[in-house]
Formats: structure tokens, sequence, C-alpha cells
């Protein structure tokens, strides 16, 4: 079941911003949460693939990899050794995928649900931070994932570990059904992927409804909703942490961004 806090004034946000666990094995402080950011509350968690190929995804995603292997290689000249390589990839420079992003950082998150293109409407609609537990999602998995995991010591899937199972997208729809999906960690292929601790859930293709599959099948996954009246108070409170575009978009695209949002006028 999906649990909703409301997040009205600028205190709320410390519950968000220090999840950890105290792990008794290691002594130490440990989270299991990945947090996605959401500008609006009436956007659905639905991945590009599905807004741009509609009812034909799961036809057209082949081509739409096999093509973009072909003209990436002289870019990655190992691309073609695993889909879920190429995915990644694709999905870092705007190809249609089926991965949703994640963050390991509430920052990060943060930063995306009071991010607006049009900052005059901040204030138009409250926005929303999405949070599901790796661990809780990965105990839904059939065995030869779970498998994987427990020999590899991990929480989260690698490329190398999710190939070791399966490197077929139909094999993987099939594994998967709509009950069930793999959270990943991409590799270090940018500085952006770096900068937002970026994780990804890739999303079967009979599982339609994303929330729908987090309230019937988990416990712990929680949506924090930020009235539109505290967002300007969290994207000032951000800028003062050092999360911004500059940051989240390193390079001068990310920075002529900040200076533009730092210099808006209200």
């Amino acid at each position: 079941m999906i649990k909703t806090i409301h997040i009205n004034q600028i205190e709320d946000l410390m519950p968000l911003l220090s999840e950890q666990d105290w792990r008794e094995d290691i002594h130490r402080n440990r989270s299991s949460y990945v947090y996605r950011g959401m500008p609006n509350t009436e956007f659905k968690m639905v991945t590009t693939l599905k807004r741009c190929c509609k009812e034909l995804q799961k036809s057209l995603e082949p081509a739409i990899l096999n093509n973009f292997a072909k003209y990436a290689v002289i870019e990655d000249p190992t691309i073609a050794q695993s889909i879920w390589r190429q995915m990644i990839l694709g999905q870092h420079h705007s190809l249609p995928t089926r991965l949703l992003d994640w963050t390991h950082s509430a920052l990060v998150a943060l930063h995306f649900a009071v991010e607006e293109d049009n900052l005059d409407a901040m204030e138009d609609h409250d926005s929303m931070v999405w949070r599901i537990d790796m661990n809780e999602i990965h105990s839904l998995l059939p065995e030869p994932y779970q498998e994987v995991i427990r020999k590899n010591v991990s929480s989260v899937f690698s490329v190398d570990m999710l190939t070791e199972v399966t490197n077929s997208l139909d094999q993987y729809d099939a594994d998967m059904g709509k009950d069930s999906m793999v959270v990943i960690e991409p590799p270090s292929i940018g500085p952006r992927i770096v900068n937002q601790y970026s994780f990804f859930s890739i999303i079967p293709t009979e599982m339609d409804d994303v929330e729908g599959f987090l309230d019937k099948n988990t416990d712990n996954t929680v949506v924090y909703i930020i009235d539109r009246h505290l967002r300007w108070r969290v994207r000032d409170m951000l800028d003062q942490l050092n999360m911004s575009e500059r940051i989240v978009y390193p390079g001068l695209d990310g920075l002529s961004k900040w200076i533009a949002r730092h210099y808006f006028v209200k």
C-alpha cells in the first residue's frame, strides 16, 4: 500500500532527508530507498517508450534499440554486447526506453520535484517525491534474480549482474510479468549520472500501471506531496545546499539554466 505524506512546511522535510536504517552487522547507517521527484502531482509514472510508441511499444522497442546500437557503436564499441547497456546509454541521451529514473539522493529528487520549465507556474500545482525500497522491490523477483543479488552481496543490480540472468527483453518480460521489476544502478558513463546518483527501474511490458503495482505489492512505498506554496522555499533551500541545475546537469547548459532561474523575476 502506498503511504501519502504531505509536506506543508520546511521542517516536514526532515524525515525525508534523514531516512536511514541502522545496520547492526556493519555498525553503520544505510538506506535501501531510491527516490523520484516529479514536478506535478497529476503526472503518472510512464516510461518514455510508452509515451512514444503507445500500444506498439513491445514490437517497436527492439528496432529502437537495434538502430541506436548500430549508430552509437562509434561512441561505445561494446554496446552490442548488452541490451541493458544499450538501454541505459540511450536513456542518458533521451532515447525512448522502458526505464524510469530514480536517485539514491533525496536532495536530487527534491530538485526535480521543484524544477519547472515555466517558473511563473511554480505555485500553480503541488509536486511530489516518490520513495521505494529496493530490498522490498527485489524480494518480489523470481528466484534466479534473487540468487544473483545474494551471490553478489548487493541490494541492487548492475548491468553485468542482470546479464547473468538474462540479456533478452522477451525473457525479462516473461520472468517479471506485471508484479515485479528490477532496479539497476547504471555504470558511470557520464558526470550527469554520477552527480544525479542515478538508478533505473526496468518496467516490464505487461506493467501498465506502475503506481498500481506499488500499491498492491509494497508496504514501504511513500509519496511525499509538496504543497505548491512551499515550492519556492524548497527551491531556495536547495540552492543554498548546492543542489541546482549546475550540479545535476554538469556543463554549460546546466550552468545557463541555473543562472537564468537565479535572475528570474517573480
